[in-house]
């Protein structure tokens, strides 16, 4: 099923930062503090981000720290920051109710088998890496040339609704 002996430092590498991106990933939904799930959840999107860069997608990489790591985790913990009115550490959790935790349990243990058995008994294709494209060059172009309106009306869009967002949450006080 599987030969060992194929494995190279490129699969290492591999396996690592996929385990770290499950340890992370688990991280986000054991914490009982909210805080650290947030950050569970930035380490779970940088090991994303790193899977792109070992799968030579340089931009979605960059991409996926810039939206993800970046932009989403800050809304993120600036959200639950801005509207957390309890204890940090008592915000997460976890369910006392057995029936619960056994069917989540239970659920998880048939998805994680059928990929494992998908993953092994599948014949695997090799075929060469193709070479380098100036994709990257030509949505620049289009970005910042014939779509610059609709990029900055969509960055002016987003900035609004985190205002609104503070507005709402905070209140507004009338003098």
């Amino acid at each position: 099923m599987f030969n060992i002996s194929v494995f190279s430092l490129y699969d290492a590498v591999f396996i690592v930062i996929a385990g770290v991106i499950l340890l992370a990933a688990l991280g986000v939904v054991l914490f009982p503090n909210i805080i650290y799930s947030a950050l569970s959840l930035i380490l779970t999107f940088l090991g994303v981000a790193a899977i792109f860069f070992q799968l030579n997608s340089g931009f979605l990489g960059v991409i996926q720290i810039l939206v993800y790591a970046g932009a989403i985790s800050v809304l993120i913990l600036f959200a639950v920051m801005l509207l957390m009115n309890t204890e940090p550490g008592r915000t997460n959790l976890p369910t006392t109710r057995l029936k619960t935790l056994f069917a989540g349990g239970g659920i998880t243990a048939m998805l994680l088998t059928a990929l494992i058995a998908a993953i092994g008994f599948t014949k695997w294709t090799e075929f060469d890496l193709p070479g380098v494209d100036n994709s990257v060059g030509m949505l620049a172009e289009a970005m910042m040339g014939d779509y610059i309106i609709a990029f900055e009306a969509a960055a002016i869009m987003l900035l609004t609704a985190v205002v609104g967002a503070i507005l709402i949450a905070k209140g507004v006080q009338e003098k």
